[in-house]
């Protein structure tokens, strides 16, 4: 992290940014998106925010919005928003020396220059966003990334600003101000607990931990809130974000919309799963050395409990959706209880690598087995159709049915996938 600066941006409201690109009924209207199984309130827009509806708010509690208030509810549309956000990372990776995906909707930026130079890039990031991708942003710039987060967070809320601050070209006084006003719990990395412990400790504002003795602030928690204090004085001590720890493992689980009783119905969980597993891995050119297979009943049924799990070793490195369907069918075979209610099931495949590495000597002459050949060929065509039309286009089984089971995911207010089916483009007429 060689540049001058450092900016941060932050897509607005994304999951709801991403529904209103594409359908312009949402916009100046309330609009909620929805979690799994359409059970609670995940995003809002302002307008919803403003009629009181807060996150985690279970989904009949904001129904009566709908007619009152012309509320708009969304199902969660995964496919949309991860597309979405892959084509704004694509395009920030064109500016600054250097570029770091936060989260889906956030970015650090390397920038070099003058101030009004970094301004004025700035600027540019988020005009080229709106124009191309068609979703707001705000960039906050400065020299560290602790105090970019403030900056973003100074820009969100103060609409003269257009968009962009760059903190350093604040009047001081004015960010004095702000500084004094803004609890410390809205600092990057202060959550409710530790913003609990420095509020007895008489530290209630940014400015206030700003002030802090570093020494006395890691002895009382931690050197990661050291360096918070040191990044609020410009002290750039939090490098590159290490990679997270769920690159190493790729994961498909879902609840349930309705529970699943018997064993035909388990093993269309573990196939449907296992290959949209296998798809992701084909997508990143990696291979899988361990399959794990989990399922689970209701922490709050009445009946028996059950949670099955097991764990597949692979003979060598793998992404053959046929091999992961069969092991992951046949591992959770013998664990599941037929006629207990299952609302959730996974595959976990994990151990993994950029080589399916050496294929181990057959003893027994299995290598040259037709059946084994023809089954690596049709592997091999599923993989390519999947990676190059996406994992619904192609599927084993019942991952190739067109209709999905009875059990799948409900999403009863889910938009159209704009950009990732071709059966459900924006059609635009002139």
């Amino acid at each position: 992290m060689s540049a001058d600066h450092v900016a941060l941006v932050d897509v607005n409201n994304f999951y709801v940014s991403c529904e209103r690109a594409f359908d312009y009924s949402l916009r100046n209207r309330p609009v909620v998106v929805l979690s799994n199984n359409d059970g609670c309130v995940v995003a809002r827009s302002q307008e919803a925010k403003d009629l009181g509806i807060p996150t985690g708010e279970p989904f009949f509690k904001v129904q009566r919005y709908m007619d009152s208030h012309n509320l708009a509810v969304r199902s969660s549309n995964y496919e949309l928003y991860g597309d979405m956000s892959a084509r704004v990372m694509e395009l920030l990776g064109r500016y600054g020396t250097w570029h770091e995906v936060y989260s889906i909707d956030e970015s650090f930026v390397g920038l070099e220059g003058n101030l009004e130079q970094v301004r004025s890039v700035a600027a540019q990031i988020r005009a080229a966003i709106d124009q191309s991708i068609g979703l707001p942003v705000c960039v906050g710039v400065s020299s560290t990334k602790t105090l970019a987060k403030l900056a973003n967070h100074i820009a969100k809320h103060n609409p003269g600003l257009g968009g962009v601050c760059v903190q350093q070209l604040m009047d001081p006084e004015v960010l004095e101000n702000i500084l004094h006003r803004v609890p410390v719990t809205d600092v990057w990395g202060v959550g409710r607990k530790t913003g609990a412990k420095l509020a007895a400790m008489g530290i209630e504002s940014i400015a206030d931990l700003q002030a802090a003795d570093p020494l006395a602030i890691r002895k009382k928690f931690s050197v990661v809130l050291q360096r918070t204090v040191f990044e609020l004085n410009g002290q750039r001590c939090i490098g590159p974000v290490e990679e997270r720890a769920d690159r190493g493992q790729v994961m498909f689980t879902r609840s349930f919309s309705t529970p699943v009783r018997t064993h035909e119905a388990m093993e269309e969980v573990m196939s449907i799963y296992a290959q949209k597993a296998a798809s992701r891995l084909a997508r990143e050119g990696r291979y899988a050395a361990l399959l794990t297979v989990t399922a689970g009943t209701s922490r709050f049924a009445r009946g028996e409990a059950s949670f099955p799990s097991a764990q597949v070793r692979l003979p060598r490195p793998t992404r053959d959706p046929i091999l992961l369907s069969k092991l992951a069918i046949a591992a959770m075979r013998d664990l599941m209880q037929p006629g207990i209610d299952y609302v959730r099931g996974g595959v976990i495949l994990s151990g993994l690598s950029d080589s399916p590495g050496e294929q181990q000597l057959d003893l027994f002459g299995q290598s040259t087995d037709p059946a084994a050949e023809e089954q690596e060929n049709v592997s091999s065509v599923v993989q390519d159709i999947s990676v190059r039309f996406g994992a619904k286009s192609i599927g084993l089984g019942h991952a190739g049915m067109a209709k999905s089971p009875e059990w799948s995911m409900k999403r009863e207010h889910i938009s159209q996938r704009y950009t990732t089916d071709w059966d459900e483009l924006l059609v635009v007429q002139a």
